[in-house]
């Protein structure tokens, strides 16, 4: 980065801060993950010198041949690895392709069922102040008090009573597996449409290791980095009877002149993704994840639900330690471990300070980190939480993890 280096050295010092950061700690925030050195160069490509509103062969700007190349190749790579009928590859970011999607098959004040927040659900699946909840009347499903994992027997009674227009299913922090194949006979029964969100476990559908909801639904976003280990975007797919809508609801309905250059680092890392090495790396992921969990819950934490079936799982640090999400956040920070503080299911406390923590393997398993490796991260976050009230000790502790770390090479950055 000479260039940089020379025309404004104060970003480049904090890039390079940020480098030595991410190299020397502990990345298991769940919705993080590092691309290869190859995403990187197609993202700060000359491509995003270009203007292409509309899409390949029905562009508003002229020069955009090659660009339609790089578009086609983002769809045609997307369709073989998840096996979609139909690709829009152009949406910037999870949240504007839910709305293009909301847009494509509802109006205003129409009923959506979707897993509440609080729950597990993310902003864009109905919280009131989110254009969601705000736009459209989101019925919200719950996980059991029990067992917290979705209630299906519930989620039918509910679709049968409430008649939504659309059911929506997936997460943001619930840590098991989907059934997708009842979620679309549910909606047979009711006339529903069908919206998958599986941004956080796309990675992990296409890496061959959880069943695809494609088959059973209409409609299916994800955003592409997660575990998908792409650049920070998204894709929307569909059935070819929702292509035109969809379509338009992206472009003109929602955004204008896509960013060929995360299109073009789309279309890398779904060519990675087709490799075969990506369905090794899918499976360690949930086996880090697995082994994580069952490290944690040896040294006395509660997991929610008791597990994990996928990358990510839910501690409930207050109930099993009296210590708060934020408390614990903050603790972990301290030693260069970075995790998100996150509401449990029927949590006491509040969002901003709740009763629990996220913690995902998907950067850490990109990094080369295997099982053996987890036990060790597992007696970090123990270490560090059962000494947060001693800077000596968090100290020495912040030492033990840049050690570790740094076995660990980041891609990009070495």
């Amino acid at each position: 980065m000479s260039h940089l280096q020379e025309t404004d050295p104060k970003i480049y010092e904090i890039i390079e801060r940020e480098k030595k950061r991410q190299a020397e700690g502990l990345e298991l925030i769940a919705s993080e993950n590092y691309v290869s050195p190859a995403v990187l160069e197609a993202m700060g490509s000359v491509l995003t010198n270009k203007y292409s509103e509309g899409y390949p062969g029905k562009r508003y700007y002229g020069g955009n041949d090659v660009i339609d190349e790089a578009e086609s190749l983002a769809i045609d790579r997307a369709i073989q690895l998840f096996g979609a009928e139909h690709v829009n590859v152009q949406p910037l970011s999870g949240s504007p392709a839910n709305l293009a999607v909301y847009m494509a098959l509802l109006n205003p004040g129409d009923k959506v069922l979707g897993l509440s927040l609080d729950q597990g659900g993310h902003l864009s699946h109905g919280h009131p102040l989110n254009f969601s909840g705000k736009l459209y009347t989101i019925i919200p499903y719950l996980v059991r008090r029990d067992s917290e994992v979705i209630d299906m027997d519930e989620v039918e009674a509910i679709a049968r009573r409430e008649k939504p227009k659309m059911i929506l299913a997936g997460f943001s922090a619930y840590s098991r597996s989907i059934d997708w194949k009842r979620f679309g006979e549910i909606a047979d029964m009711v006339g529903a449409l069908t919206f998958a969100d599986i941004a956080h476990i796309a990675g992990l559908i296409a890496g061959k290791q959880l069943e695809s909801p494609i088959p059973y639904f209409d409609v299916v976003s994800t955003t592409t980095h997660k575990t998908l280990r792409g650049p920070r975007g998204a894709i929307i797919m569909c059935k070819d009877k929702f292509a035109a809508a969809i379509d338009k609801a992206v472009f003109p309905g929602v955004q204008g002149g896509p960013h060929d250059h995360m299109t073009a680092a789309k279309a890398v890392a779904f060519g990675e993704a087709l490799k075969p090495q990506f369905v090794d790396y899918s499976a360690q992921v949930i086996r880090n994840a697995q082994a994580l969990s069952s490290g944690l819950q040896s040294r006395g934490y509660r997991i929610v639900s008791g597990g994990t079936d996928n990358h990510l799982m839910l501690v409930d640090v207050f109930g099993s330690k009296n210590i708060s999400g934020k408390e614990a956040e903050k603790a972990l920070e301290r030693v260069g471990i970075s995790i998100n503080k996150n509401m449990i299911p029927y949590d006491p406390r509040k969002p901003l300070d709740p009763s629990g923590i996220r913690l995902g393997t998907p950067a850490l398993t990109t990094r080369g980190a295997g099982v053996e490796d987890m036990e060790t991260i597992a007696n970090f976050i123990d270490e560090a939480l059962e000494n947060r009230a001693s800077e000596t000790n968090l100290k020495k502790i912040e030492g033990k993890v840049k050690d570790f770390s740094l076995k660990f090479p980041v891609p990009g950055i070495g």
